[in-house]
Formats: structure tokens, C-alpha cells, sequence
């Protein structure tokens, strides 16, 4: 009896250190998962000027609304969001008060969507544009965790509490080491708010974007959120060259480079038999241009012939003009053909230098190279245009031919029998 009492608590014993030994790695799992989880923390300013009525017919306000109201629709489920205003509650006229007028409407974590609605609906455009005493409350604000930080920082004017000039916020913050990235979008097309907008967003690798529609805004905001939860490619600094012969090799990744008013740039990547090479382009007007211009990406031989071109152009409404290009290279079973084939990347810009505006450095720069699984035979390649769709074009005309003709007798021989009867 006593044999058995002791088998039992044995047992029971090893089921309980069995679940525990299950329960601890579940439970450091859901901790890994939450120190990863991508953080955004969306910053909006609530200043009196928010009143504007030049979106759309409506208010500055009411257009960050919707935008929100969409943008919270979408974020994915593995982002922690969280929404920070400045200018939301002091109405007066005593600086020092309204330069601390920062809050947080929605903390970061795990978004109730119902929950975050309700708080964007209780804003109402009020005081001062505190932009550097906000971006160091917004970063304390993603404190912790080792997944990607991000700010979206939307914005109608200057910031009115220098010298706390959010530049040198954006550079301390950047500084840190923490890995926090700050995308910065003005509501307002003007030269002074495009320059510290820009200036905050260039500290810590991110984007400015001039925004003046209720559609443009959401797509940006949702643009930046969903790109939080992508894996983070760090971009690779390269320097293109004047001319093809002396390019520098590229892989398939992200590059930076900067690039001259009106110049062009060389890239090369070796593409291999069977690959397919995907290439796109975006350069950014990071200063005041002239309307007109655009950025043309051609894929070249090493003796000059152009394989295939994008083509991108804009009239001075967007900051970001992007265009791309694809190069299929089949195997073949030809072996002279069958090394890798290196083809030259060439980047041109047509963009012009505002008067009075600074021409270096170079417009910023972005290049993606892709290489692929392409077409497996020669053959193939022309799948991308009618190819072997020739074979189905002829079989329907052939069939139309025929029924055409069949169709003819059988009513040839109705309208004879007919007559007879």
C-alpha cells in the first residue's frame, strides 16, 4: 500500500515538473514575441491652425480624423501603436506653459481599435506647436523592446518653442543608438516648414512628405505603420560612378547614394542565367525645385545597348519621384551563354535648382536590386508579350474560320429547302 502511495506521489511529481518545464519556454516565447513586436507611435499636432479649412473642403483637423480613423482599420495586429499630440490642451497665451503642452492620447501596446477612435474624436485643435519638447516625450514613449521604433510626426507648422530647435532633438535622439526612426509629413506646402520637417526626418534616416489631399495623408500614415512590421533592411551606402566602366558592383539590397541636379549615375550587377533582375529608383527633392521633372532608369550592355528603361515624371505636387524596371534572363543551352551577363544601371535625374537653392550635396538617392527566379528557356521570355499566345490566336481564328464557313452552308441549304417547299 505504502509502495503504491509512493508510486502515485511520483508520479504526480513528474506530471507537474513536466508541466512546468512546458509552461516556462511557452511563456519565454510569448516574451520574445512581445520584445520584437514593432513599435509606432504616431504624433499629431493639435495646434489652433489645425482650423484651416484647405483639405479638401475641410479642416486640417477633420482630414487627420479620417486618416487616423482608416490607418487604425489597417495596422496590423503585431504592431504596438500609440497616438501623442502637441498643442491638444492649453488655449493661452503663456509660452511656457504652451511649450509643455505635449499628452499622450493613446498609449503604446496592443491597439483597441474602438478604444483609439474614441480618443482622436475628443481632439479639437487648441494652442501652441511644441515639436521638440513632443519628439523627446514620443521617444521616451517607445522605450523598451528590441523590435523596430518609429515616429510619424504630422504637422501643420513651425515649431514656436525654440531654442529647443527639434533638429537637434531629432540628432539627439538619433545619437542614442536606440534605432528610432522619425517620418515627418507636412500638411502645409511652405519652404520653412518643408526645411525643418525635412531636417527632423534626415537626423534619424527617415522620410518628409508634403501632403495636401485627405487620400495622400491616410496612404502615407498607413504607408509608414505597415512598413514598421516589415523586416528592417538597413540601406547600403554606394557611390555610382560617372560612366559604366567604372561602376560599382551591386547585389541584390537597398542602397543610398546621392546624386547631382541634372547628372546621371552607374551601377553594375551581374545577372545570371535564369535570374530575373528587378530594379526601381526613388530620388527626393529634399530642397525647393522647379516644377517638371523627372528620374529615368535604363538597364544597359557593357557596349551600350539598352535592354529596357523606366520611366517616372511629376509637376512639382510630390517630393518622391520612383520608377522601376524588370530584365529576364533565360538559361540557354547554348554554354557560351551560360555565365553571368553583367548589365549597367544608369540613373538620371532632370530635376532643377530652385533660385537661390543650394545644389550639393547631391538629391538623395535610393536603389533596390532584386535578383530572381526567372524564365527557364529562351523561349520563355516572350511570355511577356505574346509569346506562345500566338499558338491560342491562330486556334481562334482557324475555329472562327471554319464555323464562319459551316454557318454560311447551313443557311444556304435552309433558304434552298425553304424555297423547294
Amino acid at each position: 500500500m505504502i509502495t503504491r502511495q509512493r508510486l502515485a506521489v511520483g508520479a504526480c511529481a513528474l506530471l507537474a515538473a513536466l508541466a512546468a518545464g512546458i509552461a516556462v519556454p511557452a511563456g519565454a516565447v510569448a516574451d520574445e514575441t512581445t520584445a520584437l513586436a514593432p513599435k509606432v507611435n504616431l504624433l499629431l499636432d493639435v495646434s489652433g491652425s489645425m482650423r484651416a479649412r484647405d483639405i479638401d473642403g475641410q479642416s486640417r483637423m477633420a482630414a487627420a480624423k479620417q486618416a487616423f480613423n482608416e490607418v487604425l482599420d489597417a495596422t496590423p495586429e503585431e504592431v504596438r501603436l500609440g497616438i501623442r499630440t502637441l498643442g491638444a490642451n492649453y488655449p493661452g497665451d503663456d509660452r511656457k506653459t504652451g511649450c509643455k503642452d505635449t499628452a499622450q492620447l493613446y498609449p503604446v501596446g496592443p491597439l483597441d481599435r474602438t478604444e483609439a477612435k474614441a480618443a482622436v474624436a475628443t481632439l479639437t485643435p487648441t494652442g501652441w506647436t511644441p515639436i521638440g519638447p513632443a519628439l523627446l516625450k514620443a521617444a521616451d514613449d517607445l522605450n523598451g523592446g528590441e523590435g523596430t521604433k518609429r515616429i510619424v510626426l504630422i504637422s501643420d507648422g513651425e515649431d514656436t518653442c525654440a531654442p529647443l530647435d527639434p533638429c537637434e532633438v531629432a540628432r539627439e535622439i538619433a545619437a542614442k543608438g536606440i534605432g528610432l526612426t522619425i517620418d515627418t509629413l507636412g500638411l502645409v506646402p511652405n519652404t520653412k516648414l518643408r526645411q525643418q520637417l525635412s531636417c527632423i526626418a534626415e537626423a534619424t534616416g527617415g522620410t518628409y512628405t508634403s501632403v495636401e489631399h485627405t487620400d495622400e495623408l491616410t496612404d502615407k500614415v498607413n504607408q509608414l505603420v505597415v512598413r514598421a512590421a516589415d523586416p528592417v533592411v538597413t540601406p547600403v551606402a554606394v557611390e555610382g560612378a560617372d560612366g559604366c566602366a567604372n561602376a560599382p558592383a551591386v547585389k541584390s539590397g537597398l542602397y543610398t547614394d546621392r546624386e547631382e541636379f541634372g547628372r546621371q549615375r552607374w551601377y553594375r550587377v551581374d545577372v545570371a542565367p535564369g535570374q530575373e533582375l528587378r530594379a526601381s529608383v526613388s530620388v527626393s527633392a529634399d530642397r525647393a525645385v522647379n516644377p517638371d521633372y523627372g528620374v529615368l532608369l535604363r538597364a544597359v550592355t557593357t557596349h551600350g545597348r539598352e535592354i529596357v528603361r523606366g520611366e517616372g515624371n511629376g509637376t512639382g505636387r510630390t517630393d518622391v519621384i520612383s520608377t522601376g524596371l524588370r530584365y529576364p534572363k533565360a538559361e540557354s543551352d547554348d554554354e557560351d551563354e551560360s555565365t553571368a551577363e553583367t548589365v549597367c544601371l544608369q540613373v538620371t535625374n532632370s530635376f532643377s535648382a530652385a533660385s537661390g537653392v543650394k545644389t550639393v550635396p547631391g538629391l538623395p538617392l535610393e536603389l533596390t536590386v532584386d535578383l530572381v527566379d526567372g524564365p527557364s528557356k529562351a523561349s520563355d521570355v516572350a511570355s511577356f508579350g505574346l509569346g506562345r499566345g500566338w499558338w491560342l490566336l491562330g486556334t481562334l481564328i482557324l475555329v472562327g474560320f471554319l464555323t464562319g464557313v459551316l454557318w454560311g452552308w447551313i443557311s444556304r441549304w435552309r433558304v434552298a429547302v425553304w424555297r423547294t417547299n
